[in-house]
């Protein structure tokens, strides 16, 4: 499972950034986040537990809708704070796991990792729950935060 989990997490980071290329073009950008969600996240089981890193008003998301606000704003948008996180046209996205757990089915990973684009790079802390479904590896868990700065 640890490698599935790898794997997926390389695939989120060029999902997010291909959000980011598809920007100008709103229909693609739709249609390819809301497939990308629902191969990236579990919204099937019970309710994602998602906290994303740039939410304050509505710091918890349990459904698509809300998710896709948060990576894709819009005019639609669920959650008025959301400026669409993935439209940052972000180049480069690098995990660094500090540890993957297996336990039973379940997967867990905590780690940072950075966003880069042109004049930007953020280092964010997140901690990932995967579990399989259908024989694919899911996202039930999805918590970020910007590491606390004394």
């Amino acid at each position: 499972m640890k490698e599935k989990i790898i794997e997926l997490q390389n695939r989120w980071a060029d999902g997010i950034i291909k959000m980011g290329e598809l920007s100008s073009n709103k229909d693609s950008l739709k249609s390819f986040a809301n497939d990308f969600l629902d191969k990236m996240y579990d919204f099937d089981g019970d309710q994602l537990l998602f906290k994303p890193t740039k939410a304050s008003e509505i710091q918890f998301r349990n459904t698509k809708e809300k998710t896709l606000s948060y990576f894709i704003g819009g005019e639609n948008r669920e959650c008025n704070e959301d400026d669409g996180f993935a439209l940052a046209k972000w180049n480069k996205i690098t995990f660094d796991n500090s540890q993957i757990r297996i336990i039973d089915d379940l997967g867990f990973a905590m780690g940072n990792y950075s966003f880069e684009n042109e004049s930007t790079r953020i280092k964010v802390e997140y901690s990932f729950g995967y579990k399989e479904v259908n024989s694919s590896i899911k996202i039930f868990l999805h918590h970020s935060s910007i590491p606390y700065k004394k």
